[in-house]
């Protein structure tokens, strides 16, 4: 896969001092992030679970940080050893797909079903058509494309933007899917976001609001409870906790109800996401570094359409 790189390699290091990848800034002034950017060979995430695009390693604002490295070691390879408001697109073709044939991940390419077993995100498949990756960086912006053309019918013209608004704390990812192929390109997709505001321990000083009543109002292991359109925790997880919950109360097709907010109460430090496309499906999880609000929408383009959708993030401070 050939990757064109309009920025410097430029040397981040996490927790564990990282190898040099990829990677670029960008900035308007309020806010400064850190990206890094798809490539097969040297790339800082090579698996095939999420998305390539838009990997945001750090957005700081105001002298409070967004997200980070959550996890203890890094490894390209690992599904799920990646940072930032990052996306995934449900598998296309596996269940059909007999074993040594391929299905499709957006995002990522045309992808090899090894045997009969059910598809599992954490597995590593085989990536046998990973297409074609271009990357435009502006101060403000930087550009994905990711071209896919493949004789299983399955083809596509993917763009992700993430973009700094002018003169404003907010972070717009702006995404267009234009179906080149022969088949239908029907899917969900969702943004794990893994935030660790201020690297704060989960707890009781961070809380979750919903633009909804959550109508299921237990939730799971006395570490989390449901209050009216909120999730609080009743204490600091421990390591090794973690929380996977399922809040109902939305209905499924309001554009209304893709508009979260994490807010920090001890460091002031907060964030607000919003969507222009409605919401499918929500999850909720976190560990004691990081926290995910999971929110779904559907993706749908027939051969020759284009697909739109957008979110946005205003990132806040009070002190």
């Amino acid at each position: 896969m050939k990757v064109v790189l309009i920025a410097a390699l430029v040397l981040l290091c996490g927790l564990n001092g990282l190898a040099q990848y990829p990677a670029a800034s960008i900035s308007n002034g309020l806010i400064e992030a850190d990206l890094y950017l798809p490539d097969a060979t040297h790339g800082f995430y090579r698996a095939t679970r999420f998305d390539w695009a838009g990997i945001v390693s750090s957005l700081r604002y105001k002298n409070h940080e967004f997200f980070g490295q959550w996890y203890d070691k890094h490894d390209p390879m690992i599904h799920d050893a990646v940072q930032g408001p990052v996306e995934a697109f449900d598998p296309i073709g596996y269940d059909t797909a007999k074993p040594g044939e391929t299905f499709l991940k957006i995002g990522v390419g045309i992808l090899r079903k090894p045997n009969t077993n059910p598809y599992r995100f954490s597995s590593q498949f085989d990536i046998v058509n990973g297409g074609r990756w271009k990357v435009k960086r502006k101060k403000d912006r930087i550009e994905f494309t990711h071209k896919l053309n493949d004789a299983s019918g399955f083809s596509y013209i993917y763009r992700k933007t993430l973009r700094l608004s002018k003169n404003k704390p907010e972070l717009l990812l702006e995404h267009s899917l234009k179906n080149t192929g022969k088949k239908a390109i029907a899917t969900n997709t969702f943004n794990h976001n893994f935030f660790m505001i201020d690297k704060q321990t989960t707890g009781p000083d961070l809380t979750v609001t919903l633009p909804f009543e959550i109508t299921n109002q237990s939730a799971g292991k006395n570490l989390i409870i449901f209050e009216k359109n909120q999730l609080k925790y009743l204490r600091e997880l421990n390591k090794g906790e973690s929380t996977m919950e399922y809040p109902k109360g939305f209905t499924g097709d309001r554009i209304e109800d893709y508009n979260f907010t994490v807010a920090n109460s001890k460091t002031g430090a907060g964030v607000r996401i919003t969507a222009d496309q409605p919401l499918s499906a929500f999850m909720y999880w976190s560990v004691p570094t990081t926290l995910s609000p999971e929110p779904f929408i559907k993706v749908n383009a027939n051969p020759g359409e284009k697909f739109n959708w957008n979110i946005k993030y205003e990132f806040k401070s009070k002190k």
